[in-house]
Order: structure tokens, then sequence, then C-alpha cells
């Protein structure tokens, strides 16, 4: 809810019907899940179903932080922009600094958002891009599925985006991106691979295609629903909002940039 120029209050325009989360969203593999389980925290369904009662307005500030990293060219803003626009390009240019794409969802009867983040895979933008992993709620380190070394790379960035964070304050996921260029026999040792790495990294692994769609919207759902959760349990025990605190800064810093280092465009 928000004060419009005549000074009347309005809302947001309804959330779309396949932003809303109702089940618990299943991982993509057992072997690389951060947590088997199939339903909600029983506190945090009963709090969902009292606030529904009472119809709270839109709460703008109960989002979560998704930073997203990887080498150049894995497919960090198709993937991206798959979930939030529905749209693959072939010909993107490299994402210069950061951007962000703000998603709405309703879980559980539950206004929530995710601030995702696309950082620049260039060396040149690192710091720049670096300035924005703080705090993160989940950190999505990406690789691409047909190119085994930035599989590799992924231990490295995570250990940078961390630096920027508290240990054990972010969900981790690993993300191979490409799966329509691999053969069947060659995707399932990349995932083999991918999993083990997974498992040192404490991160959910998942495969993805951007361009075909695949597994997309079943991952950005396991972000939102994680997340989610989380931030109504940490609401619960501080008995006050959970937001991510950092908004305001992050894009206040994202507007001071230089216009030629923050664009919107790919990884």
């Amino acid at each position: 809810m928000q004060d419009n120029r005549n000074g009347m209050m309005s809302f947001p325009p309804p959330i779309s019907k396949d932003r809303i989360i109702s089940d618990f969203p299943k991982w993509y593999t057992p072997e690389a899940s951060l947590q088997l389980k199939k339903d909600w925290d029983a506190e945090v369904k009963a709090t969902c179903k009292d606030r529904a009662a009472r119809h709270q307005p839109w709460d703008r500030q109960k989002m979560s932080k998704v930073v997203v990293v990887g080498d150049l060219n894995v497919g960090k803003t198709c993937l991206i922009n798959r979930f939030c626009k529905d749209v693959f390009e072939r010909d993107y240019k490299a994402t210069i600094g950061v951007d962000f794409e703000i998603e709405r969802f309703e879980i559980s009867g539950v206004p929530f958002s995710l601030q995702i983040w696309d950082t620049a895979g260039q060396e040149k933008f690192k710091c720049i891009a670096s300035a924005y992993y703080r705090g993160a709620q989940v950190i999505v380190t990406v690789f691409d599925m047909a190119d085994i070394k930035s599989l590799d790379h992924t231990r490295q960035w995570l250990k940078e985006a961390m630096r920027e964070n508290e240990p054990d304050s972010c969900f981790i996921f690993l993300v191979g991106t490409k799966t329509d260029l691999l053969p069947a026999e060659e995707r399932q040792r990349t995932e083999k691979d991918a999993i083990k790495i997974a498992a040192e990294m404490h991160a959910e692994f998942w495969a993805v295609s951007a361009k075909a769609g695949e597994n997309v919207q079943g991952f950005f759902f396991r972000v939102a629903a994680l997340a989610f959760e989380s931030c109504m349990l940490k609401d619960m025990e501080s008995s006050a909002p959970a937001s991510i605190g950092s908004f305001k800064s992050d894009c206040a810093n994202l507007e001071e940039s230089a216009p030629q280092e923050v664009k919107r465009s790919c990884c």
C-alpha cells in the first residue's frame, strides 16, 4: 500500500496467478537438497493462516535478497529473464556492474518478494558487483553445464560472496545452465560432478535451461519458498517485520553508479 500523487492510498496490482505458491516446492534431486521436508514449518503454516484471516495489507518490506554470481557467459541474465519476463534472447551483451529485478509472490496466502541481483561475471567489474553481495539471504552460483571450468570456478564465486555475509546466514544454490546443449550421458556425468561440489559448498543443486524453460520456475519457486519460510521464522522470533534492510542503500548505490557501470543486459 502506498501514497499516490493525489494523497490517496493505492494498492499494488494483484499478484499474477503464476506467482502463487500454495504447496511447498520440492527439490530437484534428493542427492543435493538443502532439506527433504515436504511441507511448511508448522508455526509458519499457523502464522500464514492467521495473517490471511486478518487480510493484512501488502507489506513491501517482506522480501529476501537473492544474489546471482558466476563466470561471464554462463547464462545468469538469461536465467533471470526467463523467469521474470518469460523471454529468451540468444544475443545479450555482458552485464556491466549489477542489475536487479523484483518478483512478487503470494506464498501460503502471504505477500512476499524476491529482490534478484544480477552481477557481472567479468573480472574488471568484480569490485563493483561485490558491494552488492552484502545482506543476501540467498546466493545462487551459476555455471555452464557445457563448460566444466565454470563449475570449478563456482567455489571462488561463493567464497567472494560469503566475504560480505555472515557464515551460515544464506541459503546457497548451485545452478547448472544450458542443459539443452548436452547429450543425456554427458549431462548425467556433469550432474554427478556438480552434486559433489554442491555437497562441499553446502548448496542445493539444480540443472536448468533458460532456452527451453526447463526447471526455471521450479527453481525460483524453491528459492522463494525457502527464503519466505526463513523470513517468517525470523519475523516470529523477533516479533518485528523481517526485511532485507539493505534494499534502500543498495538502490541508492546503484543510482549513484556511473551510467557505464550499470546496464540492463546479459551475463
